[in-house]
Parts: structure tokens; sequence; C-alpha cells
């Protein structure tokens, strides 16, 4: 059985009335974490993409973007999207969800937030409201404010960027310190860790922004350091 028949079946679940917590419930070990993980990008996703006004596009486009979708399972992603986008739950609801399905590994939560920042970005604008919202989901999943500034710097042109942010460190952190927190964070944005730790192996295209962006980090404290 593909994910997406899976994710049909707890979006079936919900629509005959369980509730969010008790479909969570079942998707809390591996595999079933990844359908819970897809759920919350589709659910999140959709819900964002109406942030600024209007769904376009581009913005359901870069949804399929972000996971590698077989032919034969276009259609029914295509049908999960929109039906996220109509239901009646609030997004609070479905970030709260899935910040407890993951509150012990707050890895796959970045993950998550990449691709609604993918998502946000599509049409090429960085819309207030989509700032809003993506600030509210950030503080649900327990974020810092100098943690949702590094991620939203790898996605946003205008953002401000400093590479000891992207790293976790500061200034005065000692360079060997530096290159471990580096290390650490590409192997956390390697395809295995992520499957390990709950993100399908159709969503690992999440990890792409994080690589180049801690690795141009690297090089730019290497480059200020010489």
């Amino acid at each position: 059985m593909s994910i997406w028949s899976r994710i049909a079946d707890a979006l079936a679940a919900l629509r005959s009335g369980e509730s969010l917590s008790t479909v969570f419930d079942r998707l809390r070990t591996p595999p079933e974490k990844s359908v819970g993980f897809t759920i919350a990008v589709i659910a999140l996703g959709a819900k964002m993409a109406k942030a600024d006004g209007q769904v376009t596009r581009d913005e359901v486009a870069a949804f399929r973007e972000i996971f590698t979708i077989a032919p034969k399972d276009e259609a029914q992603a295509g049908r999960l999207f929109n039906l996220a986008r109509q239901d009646v739950a609030g997004y609070e609801e479905y970030a709260k969800r899935v910040a407890a399905m993951f509150r012990d590994d707050m890895d796959p939560l970045c993950d998550l937030m990449e691709g609604l920042f993918h998502i946000a970005m599509a049409d090429g604008v960085y819309h207030d409201g989509e700032d809003a919202y993506l600030q509210n989901v950030a503080e649900i999943f327990g974020f810092d404010e100098a943690k949702f500034k590094a991620i939203r710097a790898r996605f946003v042109p205008d953002a401000e960027r400093d590479p000891y942010d992207v790293l976790g460190v500061t200034p005065d952190t000692p360079m060997d310190d530096i290159r471990k927190a580096w290390r650490n964070a590409v192997r956390a944005t390697h395809p295995d860790q992520m499957i390990a730790r709950g993100v399908p192996e159709e969503a690992v295209k999440l990890a792409e922004a994080r690589l180049i962006a801690v690795n141009n980090a690297w090089e730019t404290i290497v480059g200020q350091a010489r």
C-alpha cells in the first residue's frame, strides 16, 4: 500500500468523525509516523496557501515538488491537498498534534517548517500573512525566535542571514565546536537520518535547502576566520 493510500485512510477517518487526537495517536510510531508527517505538510501547507488571500497554481505545484509522487499517485495526492484546504479544522490543531508526535525530536519539525517555507515562496513573494502564519506555527512547535529566523533566512531572499545562526552557534564559539555543529547538521540532513526520524522517503527533498544553507554558512565562517 502506497503512502498516499495510507494517508487517504487516515483522512477518511477524520471525515467520518474521528478526532485529530485519535487519528494522530495511531500515527506515533514508524512507519505510520511518516503518514502523520505527510498529513501535517498537506494540512498546514494547504491552509498556509490561503494565508495571502488566495491559492495559486504555483503553491499547489510547490507541494508536489516537496514530495516525489509516482504518476499513479498524482491524482490522489492532489485530491488530498484540496481536501485539507477545505477542512474545517483549524491549522493550530494540526500543528499541536504534529508537535506532540515529534516532541522528543525537533529535527522533523524543522523539516516540516522548511516544506512550508518552500510552499510560501512558490509565487516568489513572502506575504505578511504567510509570515504571521509561519511564526505562529513555529511557536506551537516550540521554536525560539533565533531558530525561526535561521529557517526563514534559507528561503526568503531579503531575510537577514547570519551564518552562526544557521549552525546554531555564536561568533564566540570555538572553531572546533563550530566545525562539529556543521558536521552534525550535515549528518542530520542525510536521507537515511531523515527517514529514520519519520520523514517519508517521498519527502527527502526537504533537506536540499538546509544542506546548501549549512554548507554556505560553514564556508562563510571559515572565510571570515582566514
